[in-house]
């Protein structure tokens, strides 16, 4: 087993080149849509099964260069390519291609993680603690990890991949990935030192090391059993036109909890004057950039902009906050309720659009709670008429149980939550007009109440 570090085009990749042109652009966690690929560039190169046996497997970081940006400024994915002469009907739709030329000349290659048995290689490298090239597989020496567990990959939309190992373990595979501390893994360890039990504990992750740089790769976390995510419930709760605020205000407890341990395990700021114009320059920046590209922004301007006015206001009377780390992409999707009813948190990477360093600094928690008040606004849009009331019912409930814990409502502080909501509404409309664009109108109706309103 061999790993290659080179800014060169090793054959393998120069083989799979104009296959991954035409299959990456077309993957949901693929960033760069809407501009072509133009070629990849080799930052690792990992043989984890011979390719000379029935089943290859390989695992590659490779930058996709897009112009115009430099080749060396694309972005970096993860990608796990199985091979193998012929595929089988089950794996068509992990397709990638056929290869004619180069070392897997002959052979299919295709998204390995659909395959069970190359999913579970990285399984048994997890549970042995394997060192195969640059690749780290570590894991915590407590929880037991069995052999022979069955897997299989979630299908559902997401950012990243995700394999289920039995109904014991989940495995998130991150695919757009940077050097640095990843939060998906550094939160969730820190609230496990904490014994916060409202987040899942990291079993085991992979890490590269490379050209002095470390990258985290994937997370093993305990599988919840029977666990049903809190877009899904709520979709299913509006569709029978049932209410939602009790797991909205059980849900709010969690979050508070979540809080009041990150505030305990890492360290908080206070945000005075300079930190909150930094932080309004960003939003009205970010306004700026989305107004450029979503013109149904620019009737809104103004009144958006105004809602970071108002926060500036408060900062110059010397008004200060509070900041710690915070799940930093918190929404429905992101929450588990377990049989019994309690709530989970996860996947704390954060929004992968933003930079690892801003995705890792204190931030208000009122930025995670303007997060789930947007989330139920979208659940509210799954029905026609959109069911508005219920998604009144539901922000109030949220911020009610999260008063419970947490000893301050949300609510009271509405300049400050109007603000962040406002910059997480400005976000979703640039996502939807570039992704989704039949979601456009849901968070443009959220910017029409934001611009014209003085709180939330």
């Amino acid at each position: 087993m061999a790993e290659t570090v080179t800014p060169s085009t090793p054959p393998l990749l120069a083989s799979l080149d104009p296959l991954l042109r035409e299959w990456l652009p077309r993957q949901r966690w693929f960033a760069g849509k809407g501009t072509p690929v133009t070629g990849f560039a080799t930052v690792a190169e990992t043989e984890l099964l011979p390719s000379d046996s029935r089943l290859g497997l390989h695992h590659l970081l490779v930058r996709a260069e897009q112009p115009p940006a430099p080749a060396e400024a694309g972005d970096c994915y993860q990608l796990l390519i199985g091979v193998r002469e012929a595929l089988p009907p089950r794996l068509a739709p992990a397709l990638i291609g056929h290869v004619t030329d180069g070392p897997l000349a002959g052979h299919t290659v295709y998204d390995a993680l659909y395959d069970p048995r190359p999913a579970e290689v990285l399984l048994e490298a997890l549970r042995t603690r394997a060192r195969i090239g640059g690749l780290f597989f570590e894991r915590d020496p407590g929880p037991e990890i069995r052999d022979g567990l069955v897997a299989r990959l979630l299908t559902a939309e997401q950012s990243n991949s995700s394999v289920v190992y039995g109904d014991t373990f989940i495995l998130k595979l991150l695919r757009r990935v940077v050097p640095g501390v990843n939060p998906d893994l550094e939160i969730p360890l820190a609230l496990a030192r904490e014994g916060c039990a409202r987040v899942p504990a990291p079993t085991a992750w992979l890490r590269a090391e490379l050209a002095g740089e470390s990258y985290v790769l994937a997370v093993l976390q305990p599988f919840v059993r029977g666990a049903t995510d809190g877009w899904e419930l709520a979709l299913r709760e509006l569709a029978k036109g049932e209410d939602f605020a009790a797991d909205a205000r059980a849900l709010g407890r969690a979050t508070a909890e979540v809080h009041t341990a990150l505030a305990r395990a890492l360290p908080t700021v206070t945000l005075g004057h300079s930190q909150l114009e930094s932080m309004v320059a960003g939003m009205t920046e970010r306004l700026a950039a989305a107004v450029q590209a979503v013109p149904a922004l620019r009737p809104y301007e103004d009144g958006l902009r105004s809602a970071y006015e108002a926060l500036a206001g408060l900062a110059a009377e010397g008004r200060t906050w509070t900041a710690q780390r915070v799940h930093g992409d918190l929404h429905l999707g992101q929450c588990l309720r377990s049989p019994s009813g309690e709530w989970s948190l996860i996947d704390f990477e954060g929004e992968p659009a933003r930079p690892l360093a801003e995705r890792r600094m204190p931030q208000p928690p009122v930025r995670d709670i303007a997060g789930m008040l947007r989330s139920f606004d979208y659940a509210a849009h799954s029905v026609t008429p959109p069911a508005r009331a219920w998604a009144h019912l539901c922000r109030a409930a949220y911020c009610s149980g999260y008063a419970e814990i947490a000893g301050v409502d949300p609510r009271t502080d509405p300049v400050l939550l109007r603000a962040y909501e406002t910059d997480k509404a400005v976000y979703e409309v640039v996502y939807e007009a570039r992704h989704r664009p039949d979601w456009l109108p849901v968070p443009l109706s959220a910017v029409h109440r934001l611009a014209t309103s003085d709180s939330t």
